[in-house]
């Protein structure tokens, strides 16, 4: 078993960590807000440290799930950042969502100071990192990535490594991008069912048992369809992510028109005070 740190414990992180206590590793966790790791630790054992430098201080993987990218430049630069904790030779595991320039910024400063680091963000929700059955996609060096892979299993159903440093996050971009319009679609034909006085559900029933059918459909249709928003990943941070997704498009020459017109309808849905809302309530544009 490893010793491991684990900083950032939201309704990703904290269950993430807690799969690798139960696995039983050791791990010693970091949060912004301090006694969100104590209750953590009081929970699930393990230790809590006071910051990301002490939490990485002989650590052989440090593993983060925070906000964005100023938030993991925080964890892992300055003189209370992990990196400044870190043995030569151990690995940084980023399970954040952020942008590829701020993953390849941080692979470079990391492989200055002899350390490894791996951009892994995450796909599945709450409910997959609850249950450990996470999508995993990464970027970076081949040989970290094997060392790490047995770490990430513990909380996943399956792990890639996709290519060398920012892969990772430019695949999330493609899962942000796909599930955009998924939930658009959806959402419209929810709501055509309803104009056209069809029972929602036994539309479902029928259409996702064929080429329409799709993860957000068999999870989400029945949510949707009762007003209930609260199941999954907030629509602050599908926006946050949605801008990433469309500033790397300007800068690679991609086309996104389909997801430049969501992330304003997803504008809309904050606008109504949904902010929190999970990214299902586009339907609620409709209402």
């Amino acid at each position: 078993m490893a010793k491991l740190a684990f900083l950032g414990l939201g309704v990703m992180g904290g269950p993430m960590a807690a799969h690798l206590q139960k696995a039983g590793h050791d791990v010693t966790v970091y949060n912004r807000t301090t006694e969100k790791a104590r209750q953590w630790a009081e929970t699930h054992g393990g230790a809590m440290a006071q910051t990301p430098r002490e939490a990485a201080k002989g650590a052989d993987f440090v593993i983060s799930c925070v906000g964005n990218d100023d938030d993991l430049r925080a964890v892992t630069l300055g003189d209370d950042g992990a990196f400044a904790g870190m043995t030569s030779g151990a690995v940084f595991v980023d399970h954040t969502t952020v942008s590829a320039a701020v993953t390849r910024e941080l692979y470079a400063v990391a492989d200055t100071a002899q350390l490894s680091f791996i951009d892994a963000p995450i796909s599945g929700g709450q409910a997959g990192a609850e249950n450990g059955q996470l999508s995993i996609m990464c970027g970076g060096d081949q040989g970290a990535f094997d060392r790490a892979l047995p770490v990430m299993e513990v909380y996943s159903k399956i792990c890639r490594r996709l290519g060398d440093s920012g892969a990772g996050q430019m695949t999330k971009m493609c899962n942000q991008i796909a599930i955009a319009g998924l939930v658009q679609g959806l959402s419209e034909a929810l709501h055509f069912a309803q104009k056209a006085g069809l029972d929602g559900r036994a539309v479902v029933e029928v259409i996702s048992q064929g080429a329409a059918g799709s993860w957000q459909m068999a999870n989400r249709y029945e949510t949707m369809l009762d007003d209930k928003f609260e199941h999954g990943f907030a629509v602050d941070w599908m926006r946050k992510d949605l801008g990433i997704c469309l500033d790397t498009a300007d800068e690679i020459a991609a086309s996104l028109p389909v997801t430049a017109l969501v992330d304003q309808f997803y504008k809309d849905v904050q606008k109504m005070g949904g902010g929190r809302w999970d990214t299902s309530s586009l339907i609620k544009r409709f209402s």
